[in-house]
């Protein structure tokens, strides 16, 4: 198979990854005894070259729960077939890898509110206290 790309910055080369085959679970018919259509797709994360090192932090520390001495696995049994088995683990390799490699999201910058804000929050306190003002009636 080829090489799987990521991002720009990450590509996971085919020779890097690991698969292992067994027998798939739960109903299948004649053959659910003798094809090992069940997919391990591994891949090293820790020791894989091509990684900078702040992207490798980055994924070690995003995919800690994951991680099993620093290698990623993904299981994939859902198809009847090997080979759509070993197309759905890739795929979600990709997706694991692609959210775990995403920069960190932009530090929020405080910002003062307006004035226009502050008088529109005031005006709407004081008509909203009118309003409970005026349901105070005195009962006679």
């Amino acid at each position: 198979m080829d090489d799987l790309v990521i991002s720009s910055s990450l590509v996971v080369r085919a020779g890097d990854l690991t698969e292992r085959f067994s027998r798939s679970g739960g109903p299948g018919g004649q053959g659910v005894n003798t094809a090992d259509s069940r997919v391990e797709l591994s891949y090293d994360v820790a020791q894989a070259p091509g990684i900078s090192p702040t992207l490798r932090a980055r994924l070690l520390e995003r995919l800690s729960g994951r991680l099993v001495d620093g290698v990623l696995t993904i299981v994939a049994s859902e198809h009847r077939t090997q080979l759509a088995n070993r197309r759905a683990a890739r795929e979600r390799l990709v997706e694991v890898l692609g959210e775990a490699a995403k920069a960190p999201p932009r530090k929020r910058r405080p910002t003062k509110p307006t004035r226009g804000s502050q008088e529109r929050r005031l005006a709407e306190k004081k008509r909203r206290g009118a309003t409970k003002q005026g349901r105070q009636g005195g009962w006679e």
